[in-house]
């Protein structure tokens, strides 16, 4: 419960990563609008070489480093550094040893600034579009496709299509 209560904070979450996360950490990192990641940090999810899954964060996990890469880390429980944190998506930002706190904190003042109003319903609209049931995702995108066949060079290439010219 608490990595969803965590996601449906109305608030930014900004999380400063300076020593090891590993398993839950990596599910608390992975829930955060920020993470950012001190040079030296260590991160993994270890779970399999203990003989267990990384259930409860793993929607989370997958949601913000996508299916592949997740899976690769999964499967692996290898732990890796700041640097890959940050091109699998886990981190957005990596920073010289010590300076975490600060990076953090000035990204807290930067966004301080904003309309609040706006923020919480940033948070909330990218909480329900990832909240979408895959099935409920691809209707979604299915009827924006069909939408798209009303436009007229979609009606035109539909008509050639049906009419047997070649399309290309």
């Amino acid at each position: 419960g608490m990595l969803n209560a965590m996601t449906e904070l109305p608030k930014p979450l900004i999380a400063r990563c300076h020593g090891n996360a590993f398993g839950g950490g990596v599910g608390m990192l992975s829930v955060c609008d920020v993470a950012i990641g001190a040079e030296g940090a260590k991160f993994g999810l270890t779970e399999t070489r203990l003989g267990l899954i990384p259930a409860t964060i793993g929607p989370y996990v997958v949601a913000r480093m996508g299916e592949a890469k997740a899976r690769r880390v999964f499967m692996s429980a290898r732990i890796f550094d700041a640097a890959e944190a940050l091109r699998m998506g886990l981190a957005n930002r990596v920073v010289p040893r010590g300076q975490a706190c600060a990076h953090a904190i000035q990204l807290a003042r930067e966004i301080a600034h904003f309309p609040q109003t706006c923020l919480r319903n940033d948070r909330a609209s990218a909480l329900e579009q990832w909240s979408l049931p895959w099935e409920a995702a691809t209707a979604n995108e299915t009827d924006r496709g069909t939408a798209t066949l009303r436009s007229g060079e979609a009606r035109a290439g539909a008509s050639r299509f049906a009419a047997g010219e070649e399309i290309g």
